[in-house]
Order: C-alpha cells, then sequence, then structure tokens
C-alpha cells in the first residue's frame, strides 16, 4: 500500500494519535496496551494524542482527549445500534456525522492513528463507520486497524451481524493498515475477514510500570541497553579487596566469551580517601581494559549518565537492579553474613556464590562454586545453573522480546515510519 502523502525520509519524531472506547484509569486489557504505548511513545520524542470516549485525563506528559460520543457505552448510540438491529439504519446517520466530524479536527496535525479494537467490534458503529470514511481523505493521516479480536470470531455470532451494516466489521478497508496481536488471532482474522496484508505485533509489558522503577533506573537501563542484553548480572558489592571483584570480572569474561551478550553491574562505592582502596579500583579498572569488557561491565561508583549527572545509588536503585536482573553474583573471600542472597531470594532471583561458610548458611538451592576454580569453569556452571531455571528462562524471554520499548524500537516505529513514508535511509 502506498503511504498517504509520502514525507523525505527522516528521523523526526512521529506525530501518532491512539484511540479506543476507553484510557485508563479504565481498567481493561486494551486500555492497559494504550495507556503503555503512549507512554512510551512520548519517552522515545514523539508527540501523542489520545482520545477516547470513557476515562480520564490521566497524565499532562501528552494530550488526552475526553469525549463521550467514542464510548461504547454512550447511551445515543446504544440506541441508534439497537434501531440498527431491527432494521432501522437511518438512526446512525447523525452520530456518525457527529464523530467525522470530531475524528476530523483532531487528526488534523497527526501523522498516523492506531484505533485498537474499534474497526471490527460492534460497540459504537458510527466510530466504526467514521473511521473508515476518514480512511477515504487523501489528505488525512494514515489510519491502522489494532485489531485484537472480533465478535465473528465466535461459534455462533448474533444473527444481526449478519445484516446490513455490521458486516461492515467484516470488510478491510483497502486503505487502513491491519495489525494483530499473535498468530492464531492472525488466523482467524485472516479466516473471517479476509485476506489482507496483516502484520503481527505482540503485546509487551513496560518493566518500568510494572515495577514502579525510579526514574534514574530507567535512565540506566536505556543507557546501557539493558533490555536487549542476554543476561544482566547484578553485584551489590563494596569495592574492596574481600569482595574478590577480579574473580567477577574474569566470570563475566568467560561468559562473554561462551557468546553471551552480558552486562555486569557492580553498584558498591569506594573511599576514595583510601590509598588501598583507590588502588585497588585502579587496578579493576585495569582488567576491564584489558579483557575488552568496557562494554560488558558497568561500575557505578562512578557512573555518569550521558547528560553529565551523576548517579547516586540508593536502596530503591538497587532493588530496581534486582528486579531488572538475571542473576546475583558474589564472588567474597570473606563476610559475616549475605544479605544480598537474602534480598535476591525474596524476588526469586537466580544467585551464583563463592563456597563460604556465610553463604552456605543462608543459600539454598544456588550455585556454589570454589574460590580457586577456573573463572571459565564457574562461568560455564553459572550457565549450566540458569539454563535449569525455568524462571529465569521465562524472565528473559520476556526481557528481550516482550518488553515495550524493544517491541516498539524494533516493530512498531519502523512500521509506523514505513506507512507514512518516513523510512529512514
Amino acid at each position: 500500500m502506498t503511504p498517504k502523502n509520502p514525507k523525505k525520509a527522516t528521523d523526526a519524531p512521529l506525530r501518532i494519535g491512539i484511540i479506543h472506547y476507553s484510557c485508563p484509569p479504565v481498567v481493561g486489557g486494551v486500555e492497559e496496551i494504550l495507556g503503555r504505548q503512549a507512554s512510551i511513545f512520548h519517552r522515545m520524542g514523539h508527540s501523542v494524542s489520545v482520545l477516547a470516549g470513557m476515562g480520564e485525563v490521566y497524565t499532562k506528559d501528552f494530550s488526552v482527549r475526553i469525549e463521550p460520543v467514542v464510548s461504547s457505552k454512550n447511551t445515543r448510540i446504544i440506541k441508534a445500534q439497537e434501531e440498527c438491529k431491527k432494521g432501522h439504519q437511518g438512526g446512525l446517520e447523525r452520530p456518525t456525522n457527529r464523530i467525522y466530524r470530531l475524528l476530523k479536527d483532531w487528526s488534523n496535525k497527526l501523522d498516523v492513528i492506531l484505533a485498537h479494537n474499534v474497526l471490527h467490534m460492534p460497540f459504537n458503529l458510527p466510530l466504526t463507520l467514521a473511521l473508515r470514511r476518514l480512511a477515504d481523505s487523501e489528505t488525512g493521516p494514515v489510519i491502522v486497524n489494532w485489531a485484537h479480536d472480533s465478535p465473528y470470531f465466535q461459534p455462533n455470532p448474533p444473527k444481526y451481524l449478519n445484516r446490513p451494516p455490521w458486516p461492515v466489521l467484516q470488510h478491510l478497508h483497502p486503505n487502513i493498515h491491519h495489525v494483530t496481536v499473535s498468530e492464531s488471532r492472525l488466523n482467524l482474522f485472516k479466516k473471517h475477514c479476509g485476506e489482507a496484508s496483516w502484520k503481527v505485533i505482540r503485546n509487551g509489558i513496560d518493566p518500568a510500570h510494572f515495577f514502579y522503577l525510579d526514574p534514574k533506573s530507567v535512565k540506566l537501563s536505556e543507557e546501557l541497553d539493558l533490555y536487549s542484553r542476554e543476561l544482566v548480572v547484578v553485584q551489590p558489592s563494596r569495592i574492596t579487596p574481600r569482595k574478590n571483584l577480579e574473580l567477577s570480572i574474569h566470570i563475566i569474561r568467560g561468559i562473554k566469551l561462551l557468546g553471551y551478550n552480558i552486562l555486569f553491574l557492580l553498584t558498591g562505592a569506594y573511599d576514595p580517601h583510601e590509598e588501598r582502596a583507590v588502588a585497588y579500583y585502579h587496578r579493576l579498572k585495569y582488567w576491564i581494559n584489558e579483557l575488552e569488557l568496557q562494554d560488558n561491565i558497568a561500575v557505578l561508583a562512578e557512573y555518569r549518565f550521558r547528560d553529565r549527572t551523576k548517579l547516586v545509588p540508593d536502596r530503591i536503585f538497587i532493588r530496581d537492579l534486582y528486579l531488572m536482573a538475571d542473576l546475583l553474583l558474589m564472588t567474597s573471600k570473606d563476610e559475616g553474613f549475605g544479605l544480598p542472597l537474602l534480598e535476591a531470594g525474596m524476588i526469586k532471583l537466580p544467585i551464583a556464590c563463592s563456597r563460604i561458610a556465610p553463604f552456605q548458611e543462608v543459600g539454598k538451592g544456588i550455585c556454589f562454586f570454589e574460590l580457586d576454580e577456573p573463572p571459565l569453569a564457574i562461568a560455564g556452571r553459572i550457565i549450566e545453573y540458569l539454563a535449569r531455571t525455568d524462571t529465569h528462562k521465562m524472565y528473559r524471554n520476556v526481557m528481550r522480546k516482550y518488553v515495550w520499548d524493544v517491541v516498539c524500537k524494533r516493530e512498531v516505529l519502523p512500521f509506523l515510519r514505513e506507512i507514512t513514508g518516513q523510512k529512514p535511509d
């Protein structure tokens, strides 16, 4: 399908409209997806406008417009549709015209509209008809039918759906692009609605929202490309010789040599006034550079964000790292207790640690290693341990494939740029 009003290839921000019957704080699966998409598009620097019939202006970050005529529970729409089910279609004309004028006004400066579930569902037929009319315009925005469900998937759909004008819910408009959320849904839409060019873009999850992550945690995850890594390891240890951090560095190198895109987050600080601590810190930096691990190890004691502000870790930040990591690694030669093991245990985070007495007292079902084992052997043991940990495999599958940031960067935005004629060279 040729893009409407093709524009010069660019990386300029897109102007994205998202529409559904309702938006947050209304609770529902589509409402959750709408909210996450809008938030992440905004976070990525795009202009976002939400139009819904129910809900609230739930954020000041971008435009949210509530128009009751777009709702699935608008009394006038319901009355007109009940008459339509009896064969009287005349009552649809006025609300369809009204919604069309509303859509024209709302979308005047948009590049693309993501219409979530409103082109196939029978809850506001005037909205469906108005969107289809908007798609006939030569100057309007590109429209994407983001399809989640259809009443025609039911074994015995209501009989009125087979009488005009309701079959329009099955007819795919040639000027509208079609997206659905899974291969199984794709098969159903092709069976019941036709063999148009469908694209599957799966739903995602937003860890920042789900975990209530601190803004600096989100910022760090973006700068270090945390969600795209194959393995994220955290070690909340102060930088002192008894923590044996040089072993951690060599273990990380071993895991990298086994073919993993790994990120190691060393969170602890060191005393810049203590001569031995400074020397030890510089020795660790030497090993990181010597082993070419600059892209794989982040020493957060002196980390500065790209805007040159200094990262100051606190307890919330450390908790966030636990939540975003695949493994807690502890290589200490000596400890009084083993509090990080308890913290990791609380959130079911896999643990690999040195076999010292305090860790053995509290550690159950975790990966122990001897301090004198070769680092590559320890690396192999950790990978084998994680391969047996089913929760880890599911967690990493989610983080690599289903985080909204990843879905939007890899799939949604390239698709939107292509259909709006803004595909980068």
